[in-house]
C-alpha cells in the first residue's frame, strides 16, 4: 500500500514542479503583495508615513480667533489644511477632492467668546465631510474641538476680543432680569476678576513677564507604549500580512488541485485508476498528502523571505507555529478535494471556487484584522477556518504567545479538515457526469 501511495504523491509533486512559471508564482505572488499589504500597515517598527487629512477651511468671520483657529490646525501634522469659499469647499468635498471642510461663520470669535461665559447662542461650526470618510470625520473634529478651545480660551483671558467681550457681558449682566440675584453676582464676579486678571497679564506683558498666553489646553499628557511580544522589540507589520497573503494564495493552491481532480475525471483518468486494484480512500489520500505537502513548501519559504528580508521572527512558540501551518495545509487539501467533489466542470467550479475563497480570505482578517469588523461579524467569524489560522500566525509572530495559544487555531483547522474530508469522500464522483 506505501509503494503505490507514494508513487501517486511523487507523481502530484512532479507535476507542480514541471510548470516553472506556476511555481514560481506560487511563492512570488504572496511574498510581493504581503510586502505592500505590510508596508501600508506600517512595516518593520508598526509606523510608517500615512497620507495627511485633507481640510478645507472657509473662515468668514476673518476675527483673530478665527485667524488663530486656522493657523492652529495648520500647525498639526494629521491634517493638510487650506483655506477655501463656501461653494469650491463644498463642491471639493463632493467630489472627494478633500475629505472635511470647516465653516467658521460671521462674527464666530465675538460670539463664541460671549458663550465661553454663558450658554446661550452658541455660533454654529458647519463640518461638511465626505461620508466615505467619516473616520476621518472624527478626527478632524476632535482635532477642532481642542484648537477652538485654546484659542478661543487665550483670547478671552488675554486678547482685545477678550476684554471686550468681558465689558459688554458685564454691562448685559447689569441690565438683565432674567437671572436670579445670586447667579448674577457670581457671574459678575467671575467675569471683573477676568478682567482684573487681563489688566495684569497686560502690565505683566508690558514688563516682560509672561502670562496665561496658551489658553486651556488639555490637562494631561499620553505616553505611547505598543505592546507587543517583548519589552523593546517593536511591531512588525509585515508579519500579518505574510500570514494573511499566505492564506489567501494557498488556498487558490487549493483550488487547483480540485480543478485538477475534475480535470483528471472529465478525461477518464478516475475511471481508469478504479479498475486498478487501488481503493478510493488511497487515491484521494495520495491527492490530499501531495497538496498540504505543497501548502506546507510554500508556507515554509514565504515566512523564509519574510525572516530574513523583512524580519519577521517566530516570537512565541516555533513548534506552535509548524502545528499551524501543518493544520492548515491539511484544512486546504481537503478544501481543494472538496471542491473536486462538489464541482460538476472545471468551467463551472473555478470561478464559484475563488468567489468562496474570497468570502474566506476577507472574513478570516487576511486583508485586514478582523477587529475593525462589527460586533455581530466578529462572532459569525468564529466558525471560519481562515479566521483561526490568520489568529494562529498572528499568535506565534509578532504576539509572541505560547504553544497554548496554537492549541485552539490547531483543532479548529483540523475539525474543518475532517469535516471538508468527510464530505469530499462522500461526494466524490468517479466518472464525470454525462
Amino acid at each position: 500500500m506505501m509503494i503505490p501511495l507514494v508513487a501517486l504523491i511523487r507523481k502530484d509533486l512532479r507535476l507542480f514542479l514541471s510548470d516553472r512559471r506556476a511555481v514560481i508564482m506560487s511563492f512570488v505572488a504572496p511574498i510581493m503583495i504581503a510586502a505592500f499589504f505590510g508596508y501600508i500597515f506600517g512595516g518593520n517598527g508598526g509606523k510608517t508615513e500615512t497620507s495627511r487629512i485633507a481640510v478645507l477651511v472657509v473662515d468668514q468671520d476673518t476675527s483673530a480667533i478665527s485667524r488663530a483657529i486656522f493657523a492652529d490646525l495648520a500647525a498639526n501634522k494629521s491634517l493638510d489644511v487650506k483655506a477655501s469659499e463656501p461653494d469650491p469647499a463644498r463642491e471639493a468635498v463632493r467630489k472627494g477632492t478633500a475629505t472635511v471642510a470647516v465653516v467658521l461663520p460671521k462674527d464666530f470669535g465675538a460670539s463664541a467668546g460671549r458663550a465661553f461665559f454663558r450658554t446661550e447662542n452658541k455660533p454654529e461650526i458647519a463640518l461638511l465631510y465626505d461620508p466615505s470618510h467619516s473616520a476621518e470625520q472624527g478626527m478632524v473634529q476632535g482635532i477642532l474641538t481642542g484648537s477652538v478651545m485654546q484659542v478661543v480660551s487665550r483670547e478671552m483671558f488675554n486678547g482685545t476680543t477678550g476684554q471686550a467681550v468681558v465689558r459688554e457681558s458685564l454691562s448685559q449682566i447689569d441690565r438683565s432680569s432674567g437671572l436670579a440675584p445670586a447667579d448674577k453676582r457670581s457671574l459678575h464676579d467671575l467675569l471683573q476678576s477676568v478682567e482684573q486678571w487681563n489688566e495684569r497679564a497686560q502690565a505683566a506683558g508690558a514688563s516682560g513677564q509672561t502670562g496665561l498666553s496658551t489658553g486651556l489646553t488639555v490637562p494631561y499628557r499620553i505616553r505611547e507604549e505598543a505592546v507587543t511580544a517583548r519589552t523593546g522589540v517593536q511591531y512588525n507589520g509585515y508579519a500579518h500580512s505574510f500570514g494573511g497573503m499566505s492564506v489567501q494564495f494557498i488556498l487558490f493552491m487549493g483550488i487547483d488541485v480540485g480543478i485538477g481532480v475534475l480535470l483528471q475525471r472529465q478525461r477518464g483518468l478516475w475511471k481508469r485508476l478504479r479498475a486498478a486494484p487501488i481503493s478510493r480512500g488511497l487515491l484521494l489520500g495520495s491527492r490530499a498528502i501531495s497538496a498540504a505537502m505543497i501548502s506546507m513548501l510554500i508556507l515554509l519559504v514565504v515566512f523564509g523571505v519574510a525572516r530574513i528580508v523583512f524580519g519577521v521572527r517566530i516570537e512565541g512558540s516555533m513548534p506552535g507555529f509548524l502545528g499551524v501551518c501543518v493544520a492548515f495545509s491539511l484544512m486546504t487539501a481537503a478544501f481543494g478535494l472538496l471542491v473536486a467533489a462538489l464541482g460538476k466542470t472545471p468551467e463551472a467550479t473555478r470561478g464559484l471556487s475563488i468567489f468562496v475563497t474570497l468570502i474566506l480570505v476577507m472574513l478570516g482578517g487576511a486583508w485586514v484584522p478582523a477587529f475593525i469588523f462589527p460586533q455581530w461579524l466578529q462572532t459569525v467569524t468564529m466558525f471560519v477556518p481562515t479566521r483561526w489560522a490568520m489568529d494562529g500566525f498572528d499568535a506565534m509572530t509578532w504576539r509572541g504567545l505560547g504553544f497554548s495559544a496554537a492549541i485552539g487555531p490547531i483543532a479548529a483547522l483540523l475539525g474543518s479538515t475532517a469535516v471538508f474530508g468527510a464530505l469530499a469522500v462522500s461526494r466524490f464522483r468517479w466518472e464525470a457526469e454525462g
